[in-house]
């Protein structure tokens, strides 16, 4: 099947790219969609569905009969927001039993299709064992499988798929590649939207690159990877002239006694008949840097929620944080005071239509939304750290109309502004492009030089992990 988009201008000029646009996907061709964060990728494959009005051009297939609305799926972030439901839920609900038992199960989303279908489709991405459990109960990383294969039983024609690998496993994304290379032989045709040029897979015919809302010439895979002139020009501060934005000063604050940021002692955390954890011991000391690692279900997620106060089954456990015992009197927000928290959880359901320098500056209160009156110097302070993650320019716009990967940038600045003890970044990176990885990185080393400042780093890509990370926890995955 061909599609095509033809001197496409959208009715709004929100949704225009700087030039009409004109794309064509011939016959049995895939293609990388790659460019920087902002630059308009996702708005290019939603005039690729037909989901903008038009002014001016057209898009289509070359067969009538299957227009594209028929011919064309799509898998992105966006999804996630609805299958989690964000608008009823909150970002604590699956650590809470009694809340978790009010979402649907994973397989009850599927039942519209054959047993039989999705048991094989099932099998292909390994996530038989997640159709039992509640769709709230499932990691990130579960979450995107499961996306993945409720998309594929519906065999779509063309599949385009925003961002595919993050949030996977090392496993999971080598079976996903070596799946979408089955359904493009099989006459699947492929669409990859992706930030990163190291996520190319080698079987994609075309790579379309996008910059400030401008699609460049199409080239093929090779040529892209060889162009160094291309990829500067994309991704500068990964294959150009890297720099390292000015930080803000540290806070000054008298120095608290403790020597353990973090004991736990046989920690164990059930929901029902299934365990997640059990008999975990770790002891991260003030100033220590680790990486957290484990396949996807493991139970990352579930030993940080014990942590940053969010999971009630903490204080059934043996646990110590900052050198005080859990339950001996102290808050949630006492605790959190002191850990700036960003996860993949913190971002799905932080979907407020509100200015980025109030997300930014809501990292002081820890809240969703800012309903706190900022002062002065924390108002400067939010503003400062959007600019030494380059999203400054993005104060005055409504978070929930930039790109994922803007918004990551914006919640960063807000997991740092209070300039916190405790560092825990559960998949950071995700939705970055290349460049921004690499800014990303370097801030976190020079913050986390600073005297005294505790680091846990959690990611399924052992070249993200930061320089300064000198300790190792991996948890091995139940069942």
């Amino acid at each position: 099947m061909r599609i095509f988009i033809r001197g496409a201008v959208a009715r709004f000029p929100e949704f225009r790219f700087t030039h009409p646009v004109d794309w064509t996907i011939g016959e049995g061709e895939n293609w990388a969609v790659v460019g920087p964060n902002g630059a308009g990728k996702s708005l290019l494959t939603d005039l690729l569905r037909g989901r903008i009005v038009l002014r001016e051009g057209e898009t289509g297939t070359d067969a009538p009969e299957t227009p594209l609305y028929k011919a064309v799926r799509s898998i992105s972030f966006r999804d996630i927001y609805s299958l989690a439901d964000c608008r009823e839920g909150y970002s604590q609900q699956r650590w809470n039993a009694s809340d978790a038992e009010q979402s649907p199960t994973a397989g009850s989303l599927l039942s519209k299709f054959p047993a039989e279908k999705i048991g094989r489709y099932a099998g292909v991405l390994g996530i038989g064992d997640l159709l039992d459990k509640r769709l709230v109960a499932l990691s990130s990383g579960e979450l995107r499988k499961f996306l993945i294969t409720r998309t594929l039983l519906e065999e779509p024609r063309v599949l385009i798929l925003d961002n595919p690998f993050i949030g996977l496993d090392a496993a999971s994304r080598g079976v996903l590649d070596r799946t979408m290379e089955r359904l493009s032989r099989s006459g699947v045709q492929i669409v990859l939207v992706v930030s990163d040029p190291a996520e190319i897979p080698e079987w994609t015919d075309r790579v379309l690159p996008v910059r400030a809302l401008t699609c460049l010439s199409p080239v093929s895979r090779r040529e892209f990877l060889s162009d160094a002139a291309l990829l500067a020009e994309l991704f500068p501060e990964r294959y150009g002239t890297p720099h390292l934005p000015d930080l803000p000063e540290e806070e000054e604050r008298a120095p608290e006694p403790y020597d353990e940021a973090i004991r736990m002692e046989a920690v164990r955390v059930r929901y029902g008949g299934r365990t997640i954890l059990d008999g975990v011991d770790w002891t991260v000391r003030r100033g220590e840097k680790w990486a957290l690692l484990g396949d996807n279900g493991s139970g990352k997620s579930t030993l940080l929620s014990l942590v940053c106060g969010d999971n009630p089954q903490a204080y059934a456990n043996r646990l110590t944080l900052f050198g005080r015992r859990r339950g001996t009197g102290e808050s949630i927000w006492e605790i959190k005071r002191r850990i700036g928290y960003l996860s993949p959880d913190v971002h799905t359901y932080y979907m407020k239509d509100t200015p980025c320098l109030q997300v930014a500056a809501s990292g002081f209160f820890d809240s969703v939304g800012l309903y706190d009156k900022c002062t002065s110097r924390q108002r400067d302070l939010a503003a400062r750290w959007l600019d030494a993650f380059g999203a400054g320019h993005l104060a005055g716009r409504s978070f929930v109309r930039i790109s994922y990967g803007e918004q990551r940038l914006v919640l960063l600045a807000r997991t740092l502004v209070k300039d916190p003890e405790l560092l825990i970044l559960d998949e950071p990176l995700h939705g970055l492009d290349a460049g921004k990885k690499e800014r990303v990185r370097r801030i976190v080393e020079t913050f986390c030089a600073r005297p005294g400042k505790t680091l846990i780093y959690v990611t399924h890509y052992p070249g993200e992990i930061p320089a300064c990370v000198t300790r190792c926890k991996r948890l091995e995955k139940r069942g």
